[in-house]
């Protein structure tokens, strides 16, 4: 009778403690998921105001140097794509890249007041993605660590919690190795 108690003592004991395991894993987990999906969401933020204040550079340069810039066309439509954010970071990209190839080459727009704001607000827009993208990536190393390790990888597999891409779009899990923009 002794020995059954204690057999059966000690499975509730092994039970506890694969519970607990099991909880701790799991709350970590959705803790790093919480973490990058707040970064995900700052930088979904800081995306729309790069847009925005890129439009408005564009309609500012289209004014003052009477010249129609063919790339602000396409990027006013933009929007109307069906883009993920690390798409619509690249695009985006190559519209301030122009900007900073048109204020160098005219510098006119070194007196536009408003300009000058704008063109100041899009560095700081620029800060506030690249602190937002490395603590994302910082944490989806993390959490891509934490997946393929046992017995979380078991955790995930149970919910359904895939593996994350870098926020520069990079899968680093899969065989293409295109996807990597230098």
């Amino acid at each position: 009778m002794i020995l059954i108690l204690s057999i059966i003592l000690a499975l509730i004991i092994i039970l506890g403690i694969l519970i607990m395991n099991y909880i701790f894993n799991y709350n970590t987990i959705q803790a790093l998921n919480i973490k990058i999906n707040e970064a995900e969401s700052i930088i979904d933020n800081e995306l729309r105001k790069k847009y925005d204040l890129i439009i408005r550079s564009s309609t500012i340069i289209n004014k003052l140097l009477k010249k129609e810039i063919t790339y602000f066309k396409e990027i006013n439509n933009i929007k109307s794509d069906n883009l993920s954010n690390f798409e619509f970071d690249r695009k985006i990209s190559e519209g301030e890249q122009i900007i900073y190839k048109v204020k160098n080459d005219y510098h006119s727009l070194d007196d536009n007041e408003e300009f000058q704001d704008i063109y100041n607000s899009i560095k700081d827009c620029d800060e506030a993605l690249e602190a937002s993208k490395s603590f994302y990536n910082k944490y989806t190393t993390e959490i891509n660590l934490i997946l393929k390790k046992f017995p979380t990888n078991i955790i995930g597999k149970i919910h359904r919690i895939p593996l994350r891409n870098y926020f520069d779009g990079k899968n680093m899990f899969d065989d293409e190795i295109k996807d990597f923009k230098l």
